[in-house]
């Protein structure tokens, strides 16, 4: 099966379940809100953040282990596999028990930390700890999840996940909608977490049986020193991890820290629904990484450029698409689902905007700098995290939420979108960044235009009161239509490699059909 046959498999998968998935946590976030309260949903928002904090132990081992990966799959060397998941697995287990000390920690405080807060600290407790136990199975039981993803069989994964997660979901609106129960909120998660770990260990073992989930003792060590370029990617990847966290994680903390903790739900109503877009472009794309490694592995150059400039282009065109929602729908959704009380400012949701675009037409320069396995730029991320709480801790006094994603705006212009592709044309493509310029600029303009003249015909010829869902969806659809055909169009008798693509795409659905 080709690299974009396996790409478009793992999207319609992971795409259908995402939906079902987006549809009951909307439909329960209401339902928790109502029931559970701001400050809970707040601060289970709160929580989780500490724990990406946590997470950063992991230090990107899990990015490159999937880059040494792609060769020995290339090659079906399942004596390299083994060795490598094996190594993985030993390292993973001691990460884990470096993220229980630091929780023990961190923990201690709690009463301090959250001494203004009206949920009792037994309940703070119990959730962090169960939040806690779901995140330390993937380090103790499904290191191996990783080989799916690099074999190109994510799909797989998706499904076992998102059923479980459905399913957690449903139990819990039926649970808070009649018994207001936080206790049993808090052990679903838990108990999804663990059905998903032995149910997915069980799929490996049928989908590997050459795997080896097991060493024997003695063989750790030497496993261990036969990866000197392994430890080198982890050390760099660790402090691109650190950047990471700082641009994505931080915000609900400093929102707790510098605001207050219903500002954290209200913060979180957005940032799920903006989330979930970002997601369900990510399982739409969810097959790319593993196809650029094994394009990488074959070192054609002319198929790498092409591949990358049409994963540009439709990056652009789909998240030209998202944004325009965004900025128009997005406000009226949160009005209908839960009330005026929540609307943040234009201000607030045209950052938002902002930076979803941004992390968004970044995606092809990171896939492409992962599967080469380029991390030496440490410098980078560490100045992104400094621009990032720098900017934030100054302006969220006089601006609030506005100043934080301010923050965010500014590290990712200079960083993401200024230095990475130029240090991927630099180090790995050795072509002319001037040629980056040329193309990034060629598809911005072509989406500045249509941005303008689909804000003009929404605001003169699409005027209608929305006061139901029926509205809004028959609003979306004007809405989304209008921004494919005319971007679309123009992006198809403009752009070549946008062209180039949605053939190839059409011919790979009709060999599905």
């Amino acid at each position: 099966m080709s690299r974009l046959a396996n790409t478009i498999k793992n999207a319609k998968v992971s795409v259908f379940f995402h939906i079902i998935f987006i549809f009951t946590q909307f439909f329960a976030r209401k339902i928790f809100l109502e029931n559970l309260g701001d400050d809970f949903m707040g601060l289970t928002g709160t929580l989780q953040s500490f724990l990406s904090f946590l997470n950063l132990a992991e230090l990107g081992i899990g990015t490159a282990i999937g880059y040494t990966l792609y060769k020995p799959i290339f090659d079906k060397n399942y004596k390299e596999i083994n060795q490598i998941i094996h190594f993985f697995g030993n390292i993973y287990k001691k990460i884990g028990f470096i993220i229980i000390g630091l929780s023990l920690i961190l923990s201690a405080f709690f009463p301090l930390i959250f001494e203004n807060t009206n949920i009792p600290l037994s309940l703070i407790y119990f959730a962090f700890y169960a939040f806690l136990t779901s995140s330390l199975l993937g380090y103790f039981f499904n290191y191996h999840m990783l080989l799916f993803q690099a074999d190109q069989k994510e799909y797989m994964v998706a499904k076992y996940f998102q059923s479980f997660n459905i399913s957690k979901i449903v139990l819990q609106i039926i649970f808070v909608f009649y018994f207001q129960s936080f206790i049993i909120w808090i052990s679903l998660e838990l108990l999804a977490s663990l059905l998903f770990t032995i149910s997915l260990r069980r799929k490996t073992t049928k989908e590997y049986p050459w795997l080896k989930l097991s060493y024997k003792k003695d063989q750790e060590r030497k496993n261990f020193e036969s990866y000197p370029e392994l430890i080198k990617k982890i050390k760099q990847i660790s402090l691109h991890k650190l950047g990471t966290f700082v641009s994505n994680g931080t915000d609900n903390i400093l929102i707790f820290s510098f605001i207050s903790v219903e500002t954290v739900a209200f913060f979180g109503n957005y940032q799920l629904i903006i989330a979930n877009f970002a997601t369900l472009l990510n399982k739409l794309f969810s097959g790319t990484n593993a196809s650029v490694g094994n394009l990488v592995a074959e070192n054609n150059e002319q198929s790498i450029k092409q591949v990358f400039w049409e994963l540009m282009s439709f990056r652009f065109f789909i998240a030209g698409i998202v944004v325009i929602a965004i900025l128009t729908l997005v406000d009226p959704f949160i009005m209908l689902w839960l009330g005026e009380k929540y609307i943040l400012t234009k201000t607030t949701v045209s950052l938002f905007a902002l930076n979803f675009f941004i992390l968004q037409i970044r995606q092809p320069v990171d896939v492409f700098k992962q599967a080469y396995g380029l991390y030496s730029d440490t410098w980078a991320p560490v100045a992104q995290s400094v621009i990032n709480l720098g900017v934030s801790i100054l302006l969220v006094t006089k601006f609030g939420l506005t100043g934080i994603l301010l923050g965010t705006s500014c590290s990712l212009i200079l960083i993401i979108m200024l230095w990475r592709p130029y240090f991927l044309f630099a180090k790995a493509f050795r072509w002319p960044f001037i040629s980056y310029v040329i193309g990034f600029i060629k598809l911005l303009i072509t989406f500045l235009p249509i941005y303008f003249v689909i804000q003009y015909i929404i605001h003169n010829f699409l005027i209608f009161k929305i006061v139901n869902f029926y509205d809004w969806i028959l609003f979306s659809a004007m809405v989304v239509s209008i921004t494919i055909i005319l971007y679309g169009g123009v992006l198809y008798i403009t752009d070549k490699y946008f062209r180039d693509l949605i053939k190839r795409l059409k011919r790979s659905l009709r060999f599905f059909k």
